[in-house]
């Protein structure tokens, strides 16, 4: 298996702006993805998408590969990972070099470990079939029992289960919004990150957090501060 890292990282983050640099306890924060990723030992190569030449700068100080740029097209607000990802793929080929398996680390994904990185490689190589392994995390409250407010009234938005036992629902769960490791051939084809042909590893709530705003960004930093107390106890 020959894999590759790839840290997304574009500068243009509008409601945290700057936020795949921004400091988090002490650290630029795409310092830390990077660093699971090298620790794991699971890469011949750990490199930065971006498009943004701080960035990179950042991102080569923290012992990432920037080998090129990204293009505007996949680092404005409609591009999605996948296209990213595509991308960086695509200009390995062009160099002459393959990777069987690739990595997607977001750049926030501070909380993310050497052994979550490892835990996903051996997912993913135990299932030939698989196209891509991602972190899970699951819905501390039934889905089932969601609310929708229509008319200025509150709605159940499946009243068919009302009555039925929470333990009787079947669990849902949602993208921890920290990695995927792909099959590279069967993503090429496929542009699959979640799917029919992916599966999902659970973590704990202190074990993620997706950031997206300011309060999110709060949470990160607690819980990465009672991880680090665990660890020192």
């Amino acid at each position: 298996m020959s894999a590759l890292a790839i840290i997304l990282a574009r500068g243009g983050s509008k409601r945290i702006p700057r936020k795949n640099i921004r400091p988090f306890h002490g650290r630029p924060i795409i310092a830390y993805p990077i660093a699971a990723a090298v620790e794991s030992g699971c890469f011949d190569e750990v490199m930065v998408s971006t498009d943004d030449a701080e960035i990179a700068d950042i991102a080569r100080e923290c012992n990432a590969t920037v080998p090129f740029l990204r293009s505007a097209q996949n680092a404005n607000d409609l591009a999605g990972s996948d296209d990213a990802i595509a991308e960086v793929i695509a200009q390995y080929n062009e160099l002459g070099r393959f990777y069987t398996h690739v990595c997607a680390l977001y750049a926030t994904a501070a909380l993310t470990t050497a052994a979550h990185v490892q835990r996903g490689q051996a997912a993913l190589a135990a299932d030939a079939t698989l196209t891509a392994v991602l972190p899970v995390l699951r819905f501390s409250f039934p889905i089932q029992r969601a609310l929708v407010q229509r008319g200025g009234r509150l709605a159940l938005l499946q009243p068919e289960h009302y009555h039925t036992r929470s333990q009787d629902l079947e669990p849902a769960y949602h993208d921890a919004g920290q990695w995927y490791w792909l099959q590279t051939d069967k993503f090429v084809q496929s542009r699959e990150l979640m799917g029919p042909n992916s599966t999902g590893l659970l973590l704990s709530e202190m074990e993620a957090q997706d950031i997206d705003n300011e309060d999110d960004w709060a949470i990160a930093e607690l819980k990465y501060e009672l991880r680090q107390q665990r660890v020192l106890v």
